[in-house]
């Protein structure tokens, strides 16, 4: 089996998704509006600089700190509430045919995020694609305790996706990975045919260097106007459409935490 890995964050959605959520998340009386403010000018900053091993630890303290409390459900149900207003019009078309060309060559399709695994799981599995492997946070009563048993992110995803590929039996050397980050080095590196999109500059730096192939994604559409042209179609080509616009959006519940980290780097 060959399979296709997919980052989510400037990968197949064009914006910062935290970025996406935030009013939301504020008006939920999730985020203080200093959050907010914070977060508007602290995703500028990422979009610039982009995001290296130290900034994605510095994140998931952040994250640890301001999720702790955060019903589950409550997550959830924002999500699921606002996922396409929030979303729209930021999702790239290039990524949406990349993943159909994959299904259609037989390549399994994986989202590689480190969002929680019951915010992308739960929308993931209703648009077709073959897994999820994200981050596992600790949760106790319902209610997230500040603490991780599995981050998602770096060297981990490298790891969940060799440990993958063992227990399923997917051809690594034969497979493929696309991210924008340095921070997904690793995971590029565990493939035989590593893809940067939209790189930041230290990873554009490495793909020129190692001769992998670049690609500048450009077209970002609508979720609503997707979801409307695929609403006549068979199911099976509707899951083909919208499958990684509608992963994407599900990061937006958990990468909000950025507006905390980004404010203690800059």
């Amino acid at each position: 089996m060959e399979a296709a890995f997919f980052d989510l964050d400037k990968t197949i959605i064009s914006k910062s998704s935290s970025l996406a959520l935030s009013r939301p998340m504020y008006r939920a009386g999730m985020v203080t509006r200093g959050q907010l403010v914070r977060g508007a000018y602290a995703q500028l900053v990422y979009a610039l600089v982009g995001a290296d091993e130290r900034k994605m630890d510095r994140l998931k303290e952040g994250l640890l700190q301001l999720t702790k409390g955060w019903d589950r459900a409550e997550v959830e149900r924002l999500v699921r509430d606002v996922i396409i207003d929030a979303i729209d019009p930021y999702v790239y078309q290039e990524a949406l045919d990349l993943m159909a060309l994959h299904r259609s060559e037989g390549r399994a399709v994986y989202i590689v995020s480190s969002s929680p695994e019951e915010v992308v799981r739960p929308l993931a599995r209703h648009f077709g694609v073959a897994g999820v492997l994200a981050t596992r946070a600790r949760i106790v009563d319902g209610l997230y305790t500040g603490e991780l048993e599995f981050y998602c992110a770096g060297e981990g995803k490298a790891d969940a996706v060799r440990s993958l590929a063992e227990r399923v039996g997917i051809d690594l050397e034969h497979s493929y990975a696309y991210s924008d980050s340095i921070a997904d080095l690793p995971m590029l590196e565990a493939v035989g045919h590593p893809v940067a999109v939209n790189p930041d500059k230290e990873l554009r730096k490495q793909a020129e260097e190692r001769e992998w192939d670049i690609r500048d994604f450009r077209r970002p559409v609508r979720l609503r106007t997707k979801i409307a042209q695929t609403a006549a179609q068979p199911k099976t080509q509707v899951a083909a459409g919208v499958v990684a616009a509608v992963t994407a959006a599900a990061i937006v519940g958990w990468l909000v935490v950025r507006s905390r980290v980004s404010r203690r780097t800059v």
